[in-house]
């Protein structure tokens, strides 16, 4: 296989630890999950004002391809235009407030109106209006095409925010471009898409997914392959990381394994290595498999020169406010993306969605069907099923007149760093960013 190259000018993500901000040790009042009027509060003061993600821009390759997604009480229309930008706009027709178009995806050459054919060009301009004489006060285009939204890309994703007056998408993100661009998540493909509706708050979730405190509990067999001890936290502006060490073990077994765990045998022999061949401590095996792919990249087909060495073999985990968290590999990313129920603060929906990087010379694979499914109709594998099971319940015991809050430890502080941006926004901290 020929040696891979990039002509660019390679950037390594940061690995040092950022500086720890004080945000005291207060409780974090359960109303914020459990109440209807703080959910009220999130929409007006917090999902109306930032940047989220819309779709892949895979999804909308070709000119008039469209993709339909939903925030709250809002449907929203991704439109790759005449001239190949998309445009994200609010799915709705301003004759009677019919939603233009109610598939998740498709191709059209214009934006019809199903219920009296209002027509749209794709840059959302209204360009048909049956029987527009009948209309005494007209129709001016100013007022009626679609209604567009701040939009932009960034990693091989369309962001959107409805705040008419955001702040750009890259202040936005702050740091992340610089810590994730060596991922070229990009030249991804997208392998699974998910979307479950789980019986609890967004934040629950999220919560379940910025902290391995429970990894002890609730998934006992990942002790045997990843070290959620020595884990490394990182709280920066909005958004937040952890770097967990993983093709080792847990010090929380209180004891130096000497044989190599059936786990971890399978993710060697998943790169290629095998376990047989291995002869040391169990604790190096972390390492060898940072040499190993180090000194086999064009064997095993991918580029490693944008990467410390940690980045080989640990999850770099990363959480963009308010909603996407990340386990990131050098090879592939799994995101989790958590919208908040339109009505419900007990509810939500928990979009799963699995990329990998293709060896050189592979071809991406077709992008797979989108599922939807209700809590627990479908397996998300033994580790979210684990969670999935829990989380209902955490929710459920949050409403008891006994329980008055979370009360975090500082394993758990992502947890209150992404309340603590929550509460800026609530409270207007943020008001100026735009």
């Amino acid at each position: 296989m020929v040696a891979i190259t990039r002509v660019k000018e390679s950037v390594k993500t940061p690995a040092e630890k950022a500086p720890e901000p004080n945000m005291g040790s207060e409780i974090i009042p359960k109303e914020r999950y459990i109440s209807e009027d703080f959910m009220k509060l999130e929409w007006e003061r917090m999902w109306s004002k930032v940047w989220l993600i819309g779709c892949r821009e895979e999804e909308i390759p070709e000119v008039g391809d469209y993709v339909t997604t939903e925030i709250g009480n809002e449907s929203l229309l991704i439109v790759r235009g005449e001239d190949m930008v998309p445009r994200v706009f609010y799915n709705v027709c301003n004759h009677r407030g019919n939603q233009v178009k109610f598939d998740e995806c498709g191709n059209s050459k214009t934006l019809q109106c199903a219920y009296h054919f209002w027509e749209y060009a794709l840059d959302g301009t209204l360009i048909n209006v049956p029987d527009e004489e009948d209309f005494t006060q007209g129709c001016p285009k100013d007022k009626l095409s679609l209604k567009e939204i701040n939009s932009g890309t960034w990693a091989g994703f369309v962001w959107f925010n409805l705040n008419p007056d955001a702040e750009p998408l890259m202040d936005f993100l702050g740091v992340l471009p610089e810590h994730l661009d060596p991922y070229h998540f990009e030249t991804m493909a997208m392998t699974m898409n998910v979307t479950m509706e789980w019986d609890c708050n967004w934040k629950t979730s999220v919560d379940a997914f910025n902290e391995v405190y429970h990894v002890q509990c609730i998934h006992p067999e990942l002790s045997y392959t990843i070290d959620d001890v020595d884990v490394q936290i990182d709280l920066y502006d909005k958004h937040n990381r952890y770097l967990v060490p993983f093709k080792t073990y847990s010090p929380r077994l209180g004891e130096e394994l000497d044989e190599v765990p059936e786990g971890l045998k399978q993710e060697l022999l998943q790169i290629g290595m095998d376990p047989k061949d291995f002869h040391g401590r169990v604790d190096e095996i972390r390492r060898a498999v940072q040499v190993y792919k180090r000194e086999n990249q064009d064997k095993l087909g991918f580029d490693y020169s944008d990467f410390n060495d940690d980045q080989l073999s640990d999850d770099y985990h990363y959480m963009m406010f308010p909603n996407i968290t990340m386990n990131i590999h050098a090879e592939s990313m799994m995101m989790f993306r958590q919208r908040p129920h339109a009505t419900d603060p007990n509810k939500m929906l928990f979009d799963v969605q699995m990329f990998v990087q293709m060896p050189e010379g592979a071809e991406k694979p077709p992008l797979p069907d989108h599922e939807q499914h209700k809590h627990g109709e479908r397996s998300l594998g033994l580790v979210l099923d684990q969670d999935s099971v829990n989380l209902p319940h955490v929710q459920k015991g949050m409403s008891s007149e006994a329980y008055q809050g979370l009360w975090i430890s500082s394993q758990e502080r992502r947890i209150r760093h992404m309340h603590k941006t929550l509460m800026d926004y609530i409270n207007g901290e943020h008001a100026n960013d735009a």
